[in-house]
């Protein structure tokens, strides 16, 4: 069983923003990751092909992702 560390809440946005800003990060993250592994040396053809796949569906899900994310946010500029 593994466990999970759970982050602590802040009160400076509201949970709804907490939880889409903290699944950017791990998702940024994870980009980040793959831009790292395409600086590599050495790659073959083939492990490129898969990282640029991947790069180019966690670019997707960024974009979607943050779709109304910049709402949020406002939101909770104006509730403050």
């Amino acid at each position: 069983m593994s466990v999970v560390k759970q982050k602590p809440e802040v009160s400076y946005v509201s949970p709804t923003a907490q939880v889409l800003l903290s699944e950017l990060g791990e998702e940024c993250q994870r980009v980040l990751k793959l831009l790292v592994q395409l600086e590599l040396a050495g790659l073959k053809a083939t492990q490129v092909e898969d990282i640029l796949g991947e790069l180019s569906a966690a670019v997707l899900h960024l974009h979607e992702h943050t779709r109304g994310l910049d709402t949020v946010i406002d939101e909770d500029l104006g509730g403050k």
